[in-house]
C-alpha cells in the first residue's frame, strides 16, 4: 500500500529560506527526519512541506502567525498554519481567528490564506508535517529545529516585524528568540474554543489584528487587509 507523502524538495524556495532548507535537510537532523517520514506507515500531510516559505519569500515577510502542527485530516492541510482549502468547512480555531480580525464587523468565510500569505504573513507551524488521524505525531522529529531558526533569522536580520504568538507552547519555545526591541510581538490564548476566551489573555479579547496595523500605522507602513474582499457573514458584535 502507497501513502501520501508531503514533498520535502527546496527547488520552489529561493534566497534566506532555501539556504535554511537545504541546510537543515543535509544535516544528520533532517536526514534522519526524512527517513522517518519516508518510513511512516499512514498518510502524511501536507502535500507540501514548505509552502508557507514558498508563498512569502523571506524579504516579504511582514507578519508571523505561528500554528502548531497541521491539520491531521484528510484534505485540510495546505502547508500554511490554520489555513484550509478552498471550500473546506472553517475549523473553530479558524472561525475564531477571523471573528477577531473582523473586529465586530463582517467576518470572513473563505478559509484559504493565501492572500494573507502573498500580503508578507508566514503562516508558519512549528512541526511542518503530521501522520494522518495523529495530532503531533511529528513533534520531536527535528522540524522544530528548522522552524526555530526560522525564527531566530527573521528576528536578527529583518526589521520592525510583527510576531504572534498564541498559546503557552508557541510563545515558550519562540518568545526567547524574537529581540523585541527591533519587533512586535503580540501574544494571546490559543484561538481554539478551549481556551480562546479563558485568562487575562483571552484570544477573542486581544484585539490582536488591529495592534498588528497600529504598529505598522506607527511606522509609517502599509496596513495589512485581514478580511480579504471575498464573501463574509454578518456577525454579532465581540467588544
Amino acid at each position: 500500500m502507497e501513502f501520501a507523502r508531503s514533498d520535502l524538495s527546496p527547488e520552489g524556495l529561493t534566497g534566506r529560506w532555501k539556504t535554511l532548507v537545504e541546510d537543515f535537510l543535509a544535516s544528520p537532523e533532517g536526514s534522519a527526519l526524512a527517513m522517518r517520514l519516508q518510513a511512516e506507515k499512514r498518510n502524511v500531510y501536507p502535500p507540501h512541506a514548505f509552502r508557507a516559505l514558498e508563498l512569502t519569500p523571506f524579504e516579504s515577510v511582514r507578519a508571523v502567525i505561528v500554528g502548531q502542527d497541521p491539520y491531521h485530516t484528510p484534505g485540510k492541510a495546505c502547508g500554511l498554519a490554520f489555513s484550509v482549502p478552498a471550500g473546506e468547512k472553517l475549523p473553530p480555531s479558524l472561525r475564531n481567528i477571523f471573528k477577531v480580525a473582523a473586529e465586530g464587523g463582517s467576518v470572513r468565510t473563505k478559509g484559504d490564506l493565501t492572500d494573507w500569505a502573498k500580503a508578507g504573513v508566514l503562516l508558519i507551524n512549528p512541526i511542518l508535517t503530521v501522520a494522518e488521524g495523529q495530532p503531533l505525531s511529528h513533534a520531536g522529529w527535528g522540524w522544530e529545529r528548522l522552524t526555530t531558526e526560522i525564527i531566530r533569522t527573521l528576528s536578527d536580520e529583518r526589521e520592525g516585524l510583527v510576531f504572534f504568538l498564541w498559546g503557552k507552547p508557541a510563545q515558550k519555545l519562540f518568545l526567547p528568540l524574537i529581540d523585541e526591541g527591533r519587533h512586535k510581538v503580540l501574544t494571546a490564548s490559543h484561538p481554539s474554543p478551549l481556551s480562546a476566551t479563558r485568562g487575562d489573555d483571552a484570544f477573542m479579547k486581544s484585539r490582536i489584528f488591529a495592534k498588528a496595523n497600529e504598529w505598522f500605522a506607527s511606522r509609517g507602513e502599509p496596513l495589512i487587509d485581514w478580511n480579504g474582499s471575498e464573501e463574509k457573514e454578518t456577525q454579532p458584535s465581540l467588544f
